[in-house]
């Protein structure tokens, strides 16, 4: 099985990353390895690519992506690239990317329950397999008032306190355990006028709990850290985020470390043919920095 997903602003990561035969770069969200074997194809047989990614089915379909490439492929999270490029004996690299967005594949499978668009297990682990606790782990176990703050804060959701208290209402009659379940008690949670918005009305609730069981915007936090240790001088590390609260943290690291140069003073989107090909693409804003000489 390939991947359905389309690597978003490819020509723009290749053009800011610009990298050269002979480098190593590190794609730390490999995804189906759309952007990895582009970059790969770029640095040829004495150049390297290092993949990172929490999902396992992501890293299978990586595989086929990248087949007969200079690619190394490794199931770990971002936010320890520094552990394995160690491991891999590598010190400093040339560039790193990181795509934030949640890839069409995992959004396709209904079995992972990242999308409200067809029923299935409310799960949203990257890592299915961890151990960690699920999304229906939280809608079942926390407090309301803990709820609304995980949704107001990660969702940016208005009405999250409303919804907070429909969901500790309908699960004292049964437990939720599947997305579309969820998405209706969203959805008749929310007064008339909301619900007819020009998008779903549980997407910020299904944002909001994806972000928290996977401890995104942590990882997130910890990368931003790293990424200037690991770049070797004129390294450039180029990120695409998808919503706000990414987005600012990103813009607040390159601009407040003194180790970086930002290349980008306003965050580079896709044309306008891109996003009709792939509507994706419409809220994806990439921004790239390039390590100090010094």
């Amino acid at each position: 099985m390939g991947t359905i997903h389309q690597p978003v602003l490819l020509d723009e990561v290749l053009a800011w990353l610009a990298p050269r035969e002979g480098s190593i770069l590190v794609d730390g969200t490999v995804g189906g390895g759309g952007h990895a074997a582009a970059i790969a194809d770029r640095v040829g047989e004495t150049g390297r690519v290092i993949g990172l990614d929490r999902d396992p089915s992501m890293l299978e379909l990586a595989r086929a992506a990248v087949a007969g490439r200079p690619v190394t492929l490794v199931h770990a999270p971002y936010a320890e690239m520094g552990r394995v490029l160690e491991e891999l004996g590598i010190d400093r690299v040339q560039g790193v990317l990181l795509d934030l967005g949640l890839s069409s594949d995992q959004l396709a499978w209904r079995e992972r329950g990242f999308s409200f668009a067809a029923d299935g297990p409310l799960d949203m682990r990257f890592d299915s397999g961890s151990g960690d606790p699920d999304a229906a782990d939280l809608v079942n176990r926390l407090p309301a008032e803990e709820l609304a703050d995980l949704f107001y804060k990660y969702g940016e959701e208005r009405y999250s306190r409303r919804i907070a208290r429909r969901i500790v209402e309908e699960r004292r009659i049964e437990p939720i355990r599947t997305t579309a379940r969820l998405a209706e008690v969203v959805r008749r949670s929310l007064p008339p006028p909301a619900r007819r918005g020009p998008i779903d009305p549980s997407t910020r609730v299904f944002q909001a709990l994806r972000i928290a069981v996977n401890d995104e915007l942590g990882q997130v936090d910890e990368v931003l850290q790293i990424i200037p240790d690991v770049l070797a001088p004129g390294g450039r590390a180029a990120i695409i985020s998808f919503h706000s609260l990414e987005d600012r943290r990103v813009k607040w690291a390159f601009r407040s470390d003194p180790r970086l140069n930002v290349l980008t003073r306003k965050p580079v989107t896709a044309t306008a043919a891109e996003v009709a090909a792939n509507p994706r693409a419409r809220s994806a804003k990439l921004r790239v920095a390039e390590r100090c000489p010094n």
